[in-house]
């Protein structure tokens, strides 16, 4: 008798892509200023370290809220009892409100639409077993998050069928390559139930043009189908849908239940969000932050004369633009490429192969999740890499050159000179080596 099920031992979660298997690596060898300065530099991580001294600064100065504690009295029994799975409604009117202040109160939510989930992972899976059923799709373009693979297909069956982006136009989706992609998924025999993009984009680090979003907006109401837009950053492991569908809120919420966020969590984060001049400030300051440490990242690269996309303006990493380091224009060098900069270099940098972007040489690079100095480290291993490539070209050229230049001389002397011209060209050969 089969003791274990399908699910338990098959290998569709994704786990063995370069993605993941570049944090194993990190895992194995992590980089310490002190105890390990020539371990691997950890690029892959998308996580926004850059301002978490102005959260602290707001624990301390909160330490009520930090202790769970109203007006100066203990309510952490009270957090500490069941709670349903609809969330705290302090919490969800605090988000909405949020919400809504980012976008200049141009629009308002509806506390009743949002459902709460942990993290953004967990949404996303909820939203598939809302949608569609197994064997149906959605269309992503590409490049693409590799966790989708894993987040949106493993336990709901659900397929991807992706819409080819390329460099021509900065990776923008364009009217016919989302036709394509649903032409694809139609020979495929795939139901398409809708699209999903990440704004910002993850890998890209660009946000979605006015023409994209008219575009998609278009396209799913001529196809009735739905769009989830994917815009994620929540460090607290916290996630949220919102969604004008009634069914799909009610639905959702009763899934939430497999993945609720602690009580506690959102007394802490209602109080946080709901002090507007903090929220104003991190905002404000996270923005400039993130600014100048991804300036740090491109200029770092320039000077190892590698270039970003152009349109980077937004996430927490710069897609990168590194074909011109390539043996060949394969993914096959690609994948020796990432490997030299994993294992020589010492740098954990995603590679698009892994985010299923069409044209191999492109990586994603992560710049908000270390010290300025350690920045500065990878971007000079890097540069030396680079530099050190390039000469070991320059000396093969310069040794093939020199080969050909001494066989064409070789023909075109007498014969008389043969025993001259051979054992100058071996003389010559044996001081190279």
């Amino acid at each position: 008798m089969k003791l274990l099920s399908t699910k338990a031992t098959c290998n569709s979660h994704g786990q063995d892509s370069s993605y993941f298997l570049g944090w194993q690596e990190y895992e194995k060898n992590p980089y310490d200023q002190v105890q390990n300065p020539k371990g691997i530099i950890q690029m892959g991580l998308a996580e926004n370290q850059l301002s978490f001294d102005l959260l602290e600064s707001w624990l301390a100065k909160n330490q009520d809220v930090a202790g769970f504690k109203r007006d100066g009295k203990s309510i952490f029994r009270e957090l500490a009892l069941f709670q349903d799975y609809h969330g705290l409604p302090s919490f969800k009117k605090a988000l909405v409100d949020f919400m809504a202040e980012i976008r200049g109160n141009k629009v308002t939510f509806d506390p009743n639409h949002i459902v709460l989930t942990a993290g953004a992972t967990s949404a996303n899976e909820t939203l598939m077993f809302c949608l569609a059923e197994k064997g149906e799709a959605f269309l992503l373009p590409t490049p693409y998050y590799p966790g989708f693979d894993r987040d949106l297909k493993w336990r709901t069956g659900v397929e991807i069928v992706p819409i080819q982006c390329t460099s021509s136009n900065n990776f923008q989706i364009t009217e016919s390559a989302l036709q394509q992609a649903h032409e694809e998924a139609k020979k495929k025999n795939l139901r398409v139930k809708g699209v999903l993009v990440t704004n910002p984009s993850n890998p890209l680090g660009t946000t979605m043009s006015k023409t994209e979003l008219n575009l998609l907006i278009d396209f799913i109401k001529d196809k009735n189908m739905h769009l989830i837009s994917d815009e994620i950053y929540s460090g607290f492991r916290v996630g949220a849908i919102y969604s004008d569908n009634d069914t799909v809120v009610a639905a959702a919420t009763k899934m939430s239940s497999f993945g609720l966020v602690s009580s506690q969590t959102q007394y802490l984060l209602s109080a946080m969000l709901g002090d507007k001049k903090f929220t104003k400030n991190y905002l404000s300051e996270n923005q400039k932050r993130l600014k100048k440490r991804q300036k740090m990242l491109v200029n770092g690269l320039q000077k190892a004369s590698i270039s970003c996309l152009k349109t980077n303006n937004a996430g927490l990493f710069c897609w990168v633009d590194m074909r011109n380091l390539l043996s060949s224009n394969t993914f096959e060098a690609e994948m020796d490429l990432w490997k030299k900069i994993l294992y020589e270099v010492g740098l954990n940098i995603s590679p698009g192969s892994s985010c299923h972007c069409t044209e191999p040489g492109w990586f994603r690079v992560c710049f908000a999740n270390m010290s300025e100095d350690t920045l500065n480290l990878a971007m000079k291993r890097l540069k030396d890499f680079v530099s050190n490539t390039n000469g070991e070209e320059c000396s093969s050229d310069n040794k093939r050159t020199r080969s050909t230049q001494a066989s064409r001389s070789f023909t075109r002397k007498s014969i008389s000179n043969w025993v001259f011209r051979l054992s100058s060209r071996d003389h010559h050969e044996q001081e190279e080596r």
